[in-house]
């Protein structure tokens, strides 16, 4: 859908003629649970669909007066805005009134004709010579709004003129704020804001503050400094604030409904951090581009989408949303709201971006930026693609090109996004793809908040999800306080168990932003029971606990990326000294520090970025140089499906993996015990081929006396086996053949008969009966299926 305005002001402009605004009822039969803005008596109040409580529009329309009277409008103060010009009602009168018999009717003609000459001639004297010659004191100067080829500083109207006021900081509660981080400081701008408890009028602002992120401080006494309120931004709620390294970018956003107030074509607000202006950059228009609508077409104000920032590439994008009267001049209250699904890009200035089809060859953004609108990327034009608004959008790096962004949550008046289904949007291919999760999912729900941190290696990059509300049944909506992790490329939802903690309330349309690892939340609408709320809350991402300070850690760079990844820019700010919770450790294996096993989605994507690519990944090592994490290999979560509890792959794993340590252990070991067992078996057979190589009845130093083998019986030579056990037995069978003691084989003399004694002093000689050895060669088998036996004849050495 083209960010354009589908109706004018033409469609409705002869009720607009007769709407008496001084006999009018006003709308003031909301209950306090069906409206939490009620308009004052004095103004008509446009009723709408808020996002936080909803009002029965068709209903309220039925029963708005019709009466008619003389045209004016009402002067209605407004924090906001306010209505007290009559210009777009000048000059319209009943047509019955110009039939009128006054005697001066005759010379409004004539009068209104000279009026007119005046105003075209007199701009003409301008540009004759002779008024250049005589100076701008003849007739003064030239004045009207400063035009330039670049962008105009919307302050400079008043400065000079009129200090603006500081943004006082003291306030009771706020909510659906726009903010953005840049180098350690969090800048919040306008939302709703109330100064007293049960206050429903004149909540929406412009106020303009910061928060110092570089500094520790309590949630009871934050480090905010309040900036001047802008004279030029309008006053807007459920926008979003892009941010590069200089600048932030106002887009989108609704004006007050109570009072309620006109919208201005929309115009880009860029604020200048280093100057600290505010700069204009009217009339933006689109370019053409992949998957986009026509270019050259006005960008038109959606409000209460969701917005990112993607730094790497210089691009802010805003998803989905809606039109209606408080987006769009000229809408009119009577006519429906429509639900958006288009993505709106935003490429900053100084900046490429190969999808647009002017910056293509590597062209740069000009002063103003450049705009492209995709409509049609994938199944962003399919009827399972719903329009939307109030979700979270959160840019992951990897996977593509570019890195992807994720939709998450959002609805409509009586439908929601799904939570067990992500869009998901390829950056680089400028298409939209569904990736389904695993676990048990959250709630449906509108307008949480959501951040995402990077592991130290990258292989895993967590989601934080908090709070939100349910708009269903109508009337009842009901809160979130809950906190959820969606792990990726998992793509498994965690749930943070923060039972026992000191909870905030629960709330929706909170500001969240992560740095050093802590995810910092502002403001929030709590429902109507909460009188005033603190607006400041800390939590700790790795340690998954609500804390009552932030702790600004020491290091990092301006962007705050983890140390391992301060070298790439794809590398996710906010994330130093982030570790991976043990509870998404349990889902995704790995450690503190990375290391993940499931590195694909547990239910295997079919087709685009988490199909075919991969997260970033890093080495991490530690101070003394050690590596201390390793990226495991792509595995699919398969049939445990990454729920929460044991990992099974892990498991098997480390079990395998310590089988085999162990068999390598016994492997070692039979090894040094066979080469012990093969060297005495060869050290007492070369002793013994030593002490037979004697003279027949020669003594021999090892060996004991013994008989002939002639006096054997029948005085023939005889078989003896050597029975003598102990380290080095051999047991060999030696035949004697002849009588003079020659061996036919080897003639080797006869051994003599009797036990051979154990070589070596500790062993003994008669101990026959324990050779385990007997007439065998040692063997590496041997000793792998009986190594206690083989310890045994080592031992007796």
């Amino acid at each position: 859908m083209a960010l354009h305005n589908p109706h004018t002001l033409l469609d409705n402009v002869n009720e607009v003629m007769t709407e008496s605004y001084e006999d009018a009822q006003p709308i003031d039969t909301y209950s306090a649970s069906e409206f939490p803005f009620p308009p004052t008596s004095a103004c008509l109040q446009y009723p709408r669909r808020s996002k936080f409580m909803e009002v029965d529009v068709d209903g309220e329309m039925d029963r708005e007066g019709t009466a008619t009277a003389p045209f004016q409008r009402p002067h209605c103060d407004s924090r906001a805005s306010t209505m007290s010009t009559d210009s777009e009602f000048d000059g319209i009168s009943d047509p019955g009134l110009a039939l009128t018999t006054s005697p001066f009717f005759s010379l409004y003609p004539r009068l209104s004709l000279l009026t007119l000459l005046v105003i075209i001639a007199f701009p003409l004297l301008y540009e004759m010579p002779w008024v250049e010659m005589a100076g701008m004191g003849i007739i003064g100067a030239k004045a009207g709004v400063i035009r330039t080829s670049g962008p105009v500083h919307g302050d400079l109207a008043t400065e000079g003129l009129q200090k603006r006021a500081d943004t006082d900081t003291d306030v009771c509660s706020r909510w659906s704020a726009q903010s953005a981080v840049v180098n350690g400081t969090m800048y919040v701008y306008g939302g709703h804001s109330t100064t007293e408890a049960g206050q429903k009028n004149n909540t929406w602002s412009n106020d303009f503050f910061t928060v110092d992120l570089t500094k520790s401080w309590d949630i009871s006494a934050p480090s905010i400094k309040g900036l001047p309120q802008p004279s030029g931004p309008p006053a807007v709620a459920n926008g979003y604030l892009w941010h590069s390294n200089d600048s932030l970018f106002l887009y989108g956003g609704i004006v007050s409904d109570s009072p309620p107030a006109v919208p201005d074509p929309y115009t880009l607000w860029e604020y200048q951090i280093t100057s600290g202006q505010w700069v204009e950059h009217s009339n933006p228009k689109t370019s053409e581009g992949n998957n986009s609508a026509s270019g050259n077409q006005p960008v038109q104000q959606s409000g209460e989408g969701a917005g990112v920032t993607v730094p790497e590439l210089g691009r802010g994008y805003y998803f989905a949303g809606h039109f209606d009267a408080f987006t769009t001049p000229g809408w009119s209250v009577q006519t429906p709201r429509i639900y958006l699904k288009s993505l709106l890009e935003f490429t900053f200035p100084g900046y490429t971006n190969d999808g647009v089809k002017e910056l293509a060859g590597g062209k740069v953004a000009g002063s103003d930026g450049v705009w492209r609108n995709v409509t049609e990327g994938g199944i962003q034009d399919q009827a399972k693609f719903p329009s939307r608004a109030d979700g979270a959008l959160v840019h992951v790096p990897g996977f593509g090109a570019q890195g992807i962004l994720l939709s998450i949550g959002g609805g409509q008046e009586k439908s929601f996004s799904q939570m067990n289904v992500i869009d998901v949007y390829d950056i680089a291919t400028s298409t939209w793809y569904k990736q389904a999760t695993s676990g048990p999912s959250p709630k449906l729900r509108v307008n949480p908040c959501a951040v995402a941190a990077s592991a130290p290696d990258g292989s895993s990059t967590n989601i934080y999800m908090y709070g939100g509300q349910n708009l269903i049944p109508y009337g009842q909506q009901i809160q979130y306080e809950d906190m959820w992790i969606l792990t990726v490329p998992s793509f498994t939802w965690v749930e943070v168990d923060t039972k026992g903690q000191s909870v905030p309330p629960a709330r929706v349309g909170a500001s969240c932003s992560i740095w050093d690892g802590q995810i910092v939340i502002v403001g929030g609408y709590t429902g109507p029971d909460l009188s005033c709320d603190s607006g400041f809350y800390v939590f700790s991402a790795k340690d998954l606990k609500w804390q009552n300070n932030f702790n600004a850690l020491t290091g990092g760079n301006t962007r705050n990326q983890q140390v391992s990844q301060e070298k790439d820019p794809a590398g996710l700010s906010g994330s130093y000294g982030y570790e991976v919770p043990r509870p998404v450790q349990s889902v995704i294996g790995g450690n503190p520090k990375g290391g993940a096993t499931i590195t694909a989605p547990a239910r295997a994507a079919t087709q685009g970025p988490m199909a075919t690519g991969k997260a970033i990944t890093y080495t991490v090592t530690d101070s003394n140089g050690a590596i201390t994490t390793q990226t495991g290999t792509a595995v699919n979560g398969g049939k445990n499906g990454g729920k929460s509890g044991p990992n099974i792959g892990a498991i098997v794993a480390g079990v395998v993996a310590g089988c085999f340590a162990v068999l390598a252990a016994y492997l070692g070991f039979c090894a040094w015990v066979y080469r012990r067992q093969l060297a005495l078996y060869k050290n007492h057979v070369a002793m013994s081929q030593r002490a037979a190589a004697g003279a027949p009845n020669e003594k021999s130093s090892f060996l004991p006396s013994s008989t002939d083998a002639s006096s054997q019986p029948n005085g023939k030579g005889s078989s003896i086996t050597d029975q003598s056990s102990g380290v080095g037995a051999i047991g060999s069978r030696i035949t004697a053949t002849n009588s003079n003691g020659a061996d036919s084989a080897n003639g080797v003399p006869p051994l003599p008969t009797g036990l051979f004694p154990p070589v070596g002093g500790n062993s003994t000689a008669n101990s026959s009966s324990d050779d385990l050895m007997i007439g065998q060669e040692p063997s590496f088998v041997g000793v792998l299926l009986n190594p206690r036996r083989s310890l045994r004849v080592i031992n007796r050495d």
